[in-house]
């Protein structure tokens, strides 16, 4: 479905249906420079199972009005609402069928994975990795899409029974109640983005860092323009190798790993003029060294701060016996930057309410805070008169 006219059809039908909608979308990760979605999938009882291709329909917040009052059920939510929120479709309630799995303490969250257990269905995930940007889309591929939200709901009534049997529905619910607001907030944009190039750690130096940058921005540009995955124009390795050994000539850089490739060598002036670029930064307007925002890495606690380290490592404790006790990834019981934070920099006094504060301001969910604070609290104490 591809028509204005085709939608407004679909809307009518979606509109009708009744109880929870599946919701999945398609994007070509690795193979596009956005991440934006290039096949919807539907399915509401007395509605169907319809796909559409958003492409050439844009905005299609008509369609989220239709379906606004309605459960969206998504599996690993996270990674479709940036997409679908683009399209102007926010859900005011969903559930997510891979965190409630997590949450029941299922060791396999995978779609295919969780419907042969639960649901005695096989999925076939061999499309997953596919360019959903080529057009036609193969009819192979398309029932392959509409398979994904087939067996979603009825997915989701399974865990959602699990969940209430384990005592965990209210957590699931402030966990889906946080996944639906943050995809009304537009993501910031990442200061640096450059500095997350795989292998940017075995850079030395100002300098360095300054070739790394303006080659990350030279092949981001490049990118852009093309509408093309920043890894299939020139792979992270071979930035790295370019700003290690700074070669000054086109023979130097096309003997680099990575600049082998006949659409690398073609942009070989782009990529040198890059290197210049950095060569004439004034020592000043070159980037800082990596630093951390928040503690040093654990393996440093020691030898700078070893009571911190020792509350660390009590914290840990606490989180590790407590996710087990309740069958669930100690991750999702708090997320592992929060525990590191607390016991680097703890409250004073340790209480079970100054440390709940923290954990709150950091984004810990109620739920969370709950089960771990008195425990924390206890735990920082004992460390501290330690």
């Amino acid at each position: 479905m591809a028509t204005p006219a085709a939608l407004a059809e679909v809307v009518t039908r979606l509109a009708a249906g009744q109880g929870p909608i599946a919701v999945d979308a398609e994007r070509a990760s690795g193979y596009r420079y956005t991440q934006r979605a290039y096949l919807m999938q539907l399915r509401r009882d007395g509605a169907g199972t319809v796909l559409i291709d958003p492409q050439p329909l844009g905005d299609l917040r008509e369609l989220g009005r239709a379906i606004d009052s309605a459960e969206w059920v998504l599996h690993a939510a996270s990674q479709d609402l940036p997409c679908l929120a683009e399209l102007g479709l926010l859900p005011k309630q969903l559930f997510d069928t891979e965190l409630a799995a997590r949450l029941c303490g299922f060791e396999r969250v995978g779609l295919a994975a969780l419907t042969e257990q639960l649901l005695g269905f096989t999925l076939d995930k061999h499309h997953s990795a596919a360019d959903w940007s080529v057009r036609p889309l193969p009819e192979t591929w398309l029932a392959y899409a509409a398979l994904d939200v087939e067996l979603l709901v009825p997915l989701r009534d399974l865990l959602a029974t699990e969940l209430e049997q384990q005592g965990k529905r209210e957590w699931a619910t402030e966990e889906f109640a946080a996944l639906a607001a943050g995809a009304a907030t537009p993501p910031r944009p990442r200061p640096d983005p450059w500095r997350r190039t795989s292998g940017i750690h075995k850079v030395r130096g100002p300098r360095a860092l300054a070739r790394v940058r303006e080659l990350w921005y030279a092949r981001d540009r490049v990118a852009a323009r093309r509408d093309t995955a920043p890894g299939r124009v020139l792979p992270d390795p071979a930035i790295i190798a370019a700003a290690e050994a700074d070669p000054a000539d086109e023979r130097a850089l096309l003997a680099l790993p990575g600049f082998g490739g006949r659409s690398v060598r073609r942009l070989s002036g782009t990529w040198l003029s890059a290197l210049v670029s950095a060569r004439a930064l004034a020592e000043d307007t070159l980037p800082a060294t990596l630093s951390y925002d928040g503690p040093p890495p654990p393996h440093r606690w020691a030898e700078r701060d070893p009571e911190a380290a020792a509350r660390l490592a009590r914290c840990r404790e606490v989180v590790t016996n407590l996710a087990a006790t309740h069958h669930l990834p100690p991750e999702n019981l708090v997320t592992p930057d929060y525990v590191r934070r607390l016991a680097w920099d703890p409250p004073e006094p340790a209480s079970t309410e100054s440390v709940t504060q923290v954990l709150a301001g950091f984004g810990a969910r109620g739920w969370q805070t709950a089960l771990l604070a008195g425990e924390l609290a206890a735990a920082l104490s004992a460390a501290t008169e330690t």
